[in-house]
């Protein structure tokens, strides 16, 4: 194993977390050096670098492709089963009861599998939290993975390649959509890669601070749907939206704008050099990991963006704000608003002397220009 040569740092030390400007000031000089240095860098470098770096087996794709089909046929038997009845029996109106399975299955995947990654975090004898850079103290090539991790990134890996087909086909169509298949595509090749240059420890690292905003996303995207039901406005459901809105927004910040630059960048651009000179894919790496970090940016302008609206008053509700767009998104929302309206229209004319009735009794809420009853 090669030791730090950079700091005068024993692998048992523990390296203060650095700050934006360490990150900014230790990366620009580390990076253009390492580029200098690297003379015969090219594509027959590369080809032998990953024939003589790479280890994955035969077993180990196919158990990915069993996995990514196995998640595809248990969201299809849950969605069958379990989500649409359930969606059906709380009479949710049709354009939430179309997008409620899609967020249940993934609040349900994504609660598991950080839970796990935390569990290995902060209940093993593992220190890639507090202590980042030594995911590369002991790293050689063809190194043994444990088996913890690599059940790990055997469910990650198959769930991403199961979310591709996902996103394209079984999910509402957004505008976002494109930049999460790419964003898919990134996660896929940084968890198969990394598994196979035995990058593991920081790949459990990045998967950990990712996770839990997809959580809240869920969640938060489950009570919007449940606050309007069976006619009722719920208001604990509107008041659990809105908290997991708040602390989405919060979290996501703090784990994939804070940490993640400054635990999981900073390792990989500047702490691997320390313990690993000769890195193989130093700059394949860092580019997927800088890419997946713009993606994050993105995606929190479309935060900083809903936090806007809500604080001018131009939004009331807590809603997705990547909602349809395009043909395809439009033919979408067009069938579910119609089926909608048909189902409005068919309650009209069974119930209007009851409608009626109802307006003019207390406890009632007025939202979207429809009169809802009250529930806590």
């Amino acid at each position: 194993m090669d030791s730090h040569t950079g700091d005068d740092m024993s692998v048992g030390e523990v390296e203060p977390m650095p700050g934006y400007a360490d990150l900014i000031t230790r990366a620009s000089t580390v990076m253009p050096s390492a580029l200098r240095g690297c003379s015969t860098c090219g594509l027959e470098l590369s080809k032998s670098t990953l024939l003589d770096n790479a280890y994955i087996t035969w077993t180990e794709i196919g158990l990915f492709f069993i996995c990514a089909v196995m998640w595809t046929q248990i969201r299809r038997g849950l969605t069958e089963c379990l989500f649409q009845p359930f969606a059906q029996w709380c009479s949710l109106q049709p354009k939430d009861s179309a997008k409620m399975p899609e967020s249940s299955w993934k609040l349900v995947f994504y609660t598991m599998s950080w839970s796990y990654s935390t569990y290995l975090l902060f209940f093993t004898n593992y220190t890639f939290f507090h202590d980042p850079p030594s995911v590369f103290y002991e790293w050689k090539r063809g190194m043994t993975v444990p088996t913890d991790i690599a059940i790990a990134y055997l469910i990650q890996g198959s769930f991403y390649g199961h979310s591709i087909y996902a996103t394209v086909y079984m999910d509402a169509w957004r505008k976002d959509s494109t930049v999460m298949v790419v964003h898919h595509v990134i996660t896929l090749a940084l968890i198969t890669f990394s598994y196979a240059f035995r990058f593991h420890n920081i790949g459990l690292l990045v998967l950990f601070l990712h996770d839990i905003n997809d959580i809240q996303l869920e969640f938060t995207k489950l009570n919007v749907y449940f606050k309007t039901r069976g006619g009722g406005y719920y208001l604990i459901n509107d008041i659990l939206s809105n908290m997991g809105s708040v602390s989405f927004s919060i979290t996501w910040f703090w784990f994939r704008l804070y940490w993640f630059p400054l635990k999981v960048l900073y390792a990989t651009c500047v702490s691997s050099l320390q313990s690993v000179p000769n890195i193989p894919f130093y700059f394949f790496f860092n580019s997927l990991l800088l890419t997946l970090l713009c993606m994050n940016i993105y995606w929190f302008l479309y935060i900083v963006a809903f936090v806007a609206k809500v604080l001018t008053g131009q939004m009331k509700d807590v809603k997705d704000l990547r909602e349809y767009e395009g043909e395809e998104g439009a033919q979408r929302a067009a069938t579910l608003l119609k089926a909608e309206q048909q189902s409005k229209d068919a309650g009209h004319l069974n119930n209007s002397a009851e409608t009626q009735l109802n307006n003019s009794t207390e406890g009632k809420n007025l939202q979207n220009g429809i009169t809802k009853e009250k529930h806590l």
